[in-house]
C-alpha cells in the first residue's frame, strides 16, 4: 500500500513491536482497573460512557497500516547539487580529505536515486466506531481470571489497535475495566494518557503551551553535516557496544526452566497490592530507591515460588530486563515508544532478604552509572539502526531471540497521584499487565496509585498454573522484608 510523505510513520521501536507480534504472543500491554460501584448497573453505565467519550479522543481513532513510501528526491536535485557543493569544505574538515573524497561519489549517486522503504504509519480511521472496541461482559466472580482469557486474544490489526472490556462484578458493588493497547500504538505512559482521557473530567491546571516546532526539512542544514557525521559514527560505536553487551549477557546464564516455556497461547493474570508506606520503611532502613525494593521483592518471591514448586532456587540468578523511559518533550514521535533498559541478575539464590535487596541496589547503581544508552539492556535502541524493511522481514526472528537476551521482564508504569473516577465510581486499584515475550513464562509490571503498590503478573497459562501462589509469595516477601528491617 502506498502512502504519502506526510504520513505519521511509526518510530523504529514501534515498528519493531508491530512486526514481532504473533498469534501466540500478541504485543499489547494492558491495565486492569477495579472500581467501587454505586449500583449493580454501574458497569453497564461505564460501558456507555466509554463508548460516548472514545470518539472525542484523537489517539483512539488512530489505526496502523503498512506503507511503501517513496521519497521524491529527484525533484530536489538542483538543491541537492547546491548543498553538495557547500558540503565539501565542512565534510573535508570533519573527516579528512581522503575519507571525504572516497565518500563523495557514492553519496552523491545515492542521493540522485529515489529512496523507498516498507514501513507502517498511523492514520485516522475514517470508519472508526467505538462500539467495535468496547465490550460489556457478563458479571464476573474473578476479574483476573476473566482478564487472563481476554489477554490471550490479539487485537484487530485492521482497526485502531485498542480495546476496553467492562466486567461487572457478581457482588454488585464493584466492576472492572480491562484496557488493552498495542505496544506499537502506545507505551505505558501514552496508554495511561489515553485511558485517563476516558475517565470523568477533572479540574486540573491547564498545561502551558509549547512553542511550535519548525517542520523538519528533507535535507539537513549543510552547516550541521560535520556534527551529524560525527554523531552517526558515535551511534555506530554505541550500537557495537550494545551488541557486545548482549552477547556477553548470554554467557554463564543461571536461570530456571520455570521461567521459560514453549508458547501455549494461553494467559493467566494475578494482582498483588502492598502499602507504599511499608516500601518506604524498607527503603529508609536499607537505602537505595523505592524501585530497588520493588525489584528485590520480585527476586524474593521467585525464590519462594521456585522452592515450593520443586524447581529449586540454588544457583539461580535470572536476567531481569528493567525498561527505562527515554521520552522527552518535543520529540519527533511524541506518541511513540522511547525505551531503553537495564539488565540485572536477580539474586534469587541469595537466602538473606536484606542481602538480596543490597545486591539489587548495587546492580541498579552500576546500570545507572553506565546510563541507559549502553549495555545489554539498551538493546531496544538498536531498533533505530534497522531499516523499516528489516523490521518487517526480521521481526519474527527478533521476537524469538528474547529468550536469549533476558529471562523475565520487570517494568514500572507511572500512574497519577490523584484519584480517577468513571461515572462517579472511584478507581480503587489498577494492575498494569505487560506483554509476554516469546519463550517466556512470566512478566511483571508494577505501578503505584494513591499510596499503594500494585503488582500485575502475566504468565503463560499452561506453564504457570500456580500463578496465584507466586502472587502470594510477593505479598509474603514484603512482610519478610519489613520484619528483617525492623529495629
Amino acid at each position: 500500500m502506498r502512502g504519502n510523505v506526510n504520513a505519521d510513520l511509526l518510530a523504529p521501536l514501534d515498528l519493531a513491536f508491530w512486526n514481532i507480534e504473533s498469534a501466540d504472543h500478541p504485543m499489547h500491554l494492558a491495565a486492569l482497573g477495579v472500581f467501587s460501584a454505586h449500583s449493580p448497573a454501574a458497569g453497564a453505565h461505564a460501558a456507555d460512557l466509554l463508548a460516548s467519550r472514545a470518539a472525542a479522543v484523537p489517539g483512539l481513532r488512530m489505526r496502523i497500516r503498512d506503507v511503501w513510501q517513496p521519497l521524491p528526491l529527484r525533484e530536489s536535485l538542483p538543491a541537492l547539487r547546491r548543498s553538495w557543493n557547500a558540503l565539501g569544505e565542512p565534510l573535508t574538515s570533519a573527516l579528512g580529505r581522503p575519507l571525504a573524497g572516497a565518500l563523495r561519489r557514492p553519496l552523491a549517486s545515492a542521493l540522485r536515486r529515489p529512496l523507498a522503504f516498507g514501513g507502517a504509519a498511523r492514520e485516522t480511521d475514517p470508519d472508526f466506531d467505538p462500539l467495535n472496541h468496547i465490550r460489556l461482559h457478563a458479571p464476573a466472580a474473578d476479574f483476573h481470571a476473566a482478564a487472563g482469557r481476554l489477554m490471550e486474544r490479539p487485537l484487530d490489526r485492521t482497526r485502531p489497535p485498542w480495546e476496553a472490556h467492562v466486567l461487572p462484578g457478581e457482588d454488585g458493588v464493584s466492576f472492572a475495566v480491562l484496557f488493552k493497547f498495542h505496544h506499537a500504538l502506545a507505551d505505558g505512559l501514552r496508554a495511561l494518557t489515553l485511558a485517563a482521557a476516558l475517565m470523568d473530567p477533572m479540574d486540573l491546571p491547564a498545561a502551558r503551551p509549547r512553542p511550535a516546532e519548525e517542520p523538519a526539512g528533507l535535507l539537513p542544514d549543510v552547516r550541521k553535516v560535520p556534527e551529524l557525521v560525527r554523531g552517526a559514527l558515535s551511534e555506530v560505536g554505541r550500537a557495537l557496544d550494545i551488541g557486545a553487551s548482549v552477547a556477553r549477557s548470554t554467557l554463564d546464564v543461571r536461570t530456571s526452566p520455570a521461567l521459560a516455556c514453549e508458547p501455549s497461547g494461553t494467559r493467566r493474570t494475578a494482582g498483588v497490592v502492598a502499602d507504599l508506606d511499608d516500601v518506604h520503611r524498607i527503603r529508609k532502613s536499607v537505602g537505595g530507591t523505592v524501585n530497588d525494593v520493588l525489584i528485590a521483592v520480585v527476586a524474593g518471591a521467585l525464590r519462594s515460588w521456585l522452592d515450593e514448586r520443586g524447581d529449586g532456587s540454588e544457583g539461580v540468578a535470572p536476567r531481569a530486563l528493567i525498561p527505562v523511559s527515554r521520552r522527552r518533550p518535543r520529540t519527533a514521535h511524541p506518541q511513540g515508544n522511547r525505551l531503553s533498559g537495564y539488565l540485572i541478575r536477580l539474586p534469587v539464590d541469595q537466602r538473606d532478604p536484606v542481602a538480596r535487596l543490597k545486591l539489587v541496589r548495587a546492580a541498579m547503581d552500576r546500570n545507572k552509572d553506565a546510563g541507559p544508552e549502553r549495555g545489554a539492556g539498551a538493546v531496544a535502541l538498536l531498533a533505530d539502526h534497522v531499516p523499516p524493511l528489516g523490521h518487517r522481514l526480521g521481526g519474527p526472528i527478533v521476537g524469538q531471540a528474547a529468550r536469549l537476551w533476558f529471562d523475565v521482564l520487570v517494568t514500572s508504569v507511572p500512574l497519577p497521584g490523584f484519584g480517577l473516577r468513571l461515572g462517579g465510581n472511584p478507581l480503587g486499584a489498577v494492575f498494569p499487565l505487560a506483554p509476554l515475550a516469546p519463550g517466556h513464562s512470566l512478566a511483571v509490571a508494577i505501578s503505584t496509585y494513591r499510596g499503594r503498590v500494585h503488582y500485575g503478573l502475566v504468565a503463560d497459562g499452561a506453564a504457570v498454573p500456580d500463578l496465584d501462589r507466586l502472587a502470594r509469595a510477593v505479598s509474603e516477601e514484603v512482610e519478610t522484608l519489613i520484619a528483617a528491617c525492623a529495629p
